[in-house]
């Protein structure tokens, strides 16, 4: 069959470790042979941010505003144990999501996969519960210090009016660790609107949940904007559709949410989404089940993988092992960035490939074909079968050949 056609490419961003053999598996075997794939190509592989000194990631965000869709793979953010496996390193280098989203903004909607053949660990989660993660800021922007003496730490504001406000942060006796976040008005409030504009689309109720009774202030800034946005524009869409806005302190909202129903969209801090939406995933099943599109107010959407760079497999396959990890959550990264891209190009044959692409994925697995992460999953009575990386993606391979013919 004649590949499909693209017009304009997208950004592809390689990452680290066993998710890097992952995402040159899923291009060989599931992209190419039908797809006359396009890209503007980053290497995020650590040692490479390492030798441009990160401009490489600043330069894929850039991209990704210029071209409108990007797809990225899993990737390390380095700490001290890091710095000793990778001696080359010249700097504890930050996350590259965090200076991506920084510069893309927007919201990060994170959903799982589900089958028919997996239960939730929660019994009573009957849907999906969808994480919206604020994109921006708090402690992925924040600066850290560590002091070794008694003394005092201040926080000081310089308006560019020349006006200061400070406040008296601490004063210890002893060595100390301090940490300085912030956010800004203007990103909470996109954040908030693009939570209530997803639940709209999607008709879900709207969960939003803080700490505002102990971060009153910060915290208190995050509740307030969203409602304000919801009562000056989302009120009536919501109520026309018989949807709900629901606001709740962060350890209530959990609670909550274990003996819901599921089938809602949960809008989280940065931080808060971070954790929660692994919670959730590995609820739900498995944490390489989890897919993530960050959404930006210019309409810029970068897609990836919820999970880690899986580093116990990548040792494993340096010592010519067959591994079974999971590639789900990249093949779905891949399929929505091509959908994405075929819906503002007007391809709906790209658009179709994408779509096709998910559904081969997920009767792959409804066929029993599964790899082993799933299978201590899986219904009693249910037949499975697990096999490595390599031989799922054969499995996809061939059912989406037939799907496609």
């Amino acid at each position: 069959m004649e590949k499909i056609k693209m017009t304009t490419p997208l950004v592809e961003m390689d990452g680290d470790e066993m998710t890097r053999i992952l995402w040159g598996m899923i291009k060989e075997k599931l992209i190419l042979p039908f797809v006359d794939l396009k890209t503007e190509y980053y290497d995020l592989g650590l040692l490479h941010r390492n030798e441009t000194r990160d401009q490489v990631t600043v330069d894929a965000a850039n991209a990704a505003k210029r071209l409108g869709v990007a797809v990225k793979c899993a990737t390390i953010t380095p700490n001290r144990q890091r710095m000793e496996e990778y001696p080359q390193l010249t700097e504890m280098w930050k996350s590259p999501n965090g200076t991506i989203r920084a510069i893309l903004d927007g919201t990060a909607f994170r959903a799982p996969i589900v089958l028919p053949c997996i239960r939730p660990a929660v019994k009573n989660w009957e849907a999906p519960i969808t994480i919206a993660r604020h994109a921006y800021g708090d402690m992925y922007k924040a600066v850290d210090l560590e002091t070794e003496e008694p003394g005092t730490a201040v926080l000081t504001f310089r308006g560019e009016s020349g006006a200061e406000q400070t406040l008296n942060v601490q004063t210890v006796r002893g060595g100390a660790v301090w940490q300085g976040q912030h956010n800004t008005e203007a990103s909470i409030r996109d954040f908030a609107r693009s939570c209530f504009r997803y639940a709209l689309t999607q008709k879900q109720d709207l969960w939003f949940s803080t700490k505002d009774t102990i971060s009153k202030v910060y915290d208190g800034a995050f509740k307030r904007i969203f409602e304000e946005e919801y009562e000056k524009t989302y009120r009536a869409e919501f109520e026309k559709l018989g949807i709900t806005y629901f606001y709740t302190l962060i350890d209530d909202a959990v609670a909550r949410v274990i003996r819901s129903k599921g089938g809602f969209i949960w809008a989280l801090k940065n931080y808060d989404g971070d954790v929660m939406s692994d919670m959730v995933a590995a609820a739900f099943g498995s944490l390489a089940m989890m897919t993530s599109v960050l959404v930006s107010p210019d309409g810029t959407m970068e897609f990836e993988a919820s999970h880690g760079t899986v580093t116990r497999h990548y040792y494993r396959y340096l010592q010519g092992e067959k591994t079974s990890t999971n590639p789900m959550a990249t093949i779905f990264a891949w399929s929505g960035a091509l959908k994405r891209r075929g819906e503002l190009d007007a391809l709906p044959e790209l658009v179709r490939f994408g779509q096709t692409l998910e559904d081969a994925s997920l009767e792959t697995l409804e066929a029993g074909i599964m790899t082993k992460d799933l299978l201590p999953l899986v219904e009693a009575g249910f037949e499975a079968r697990g096999v490595d990386s390599e031989e799922f993606m054969d499995a996809i391979a061939a059912r989406l050949a037939e799907k496609l013919a």
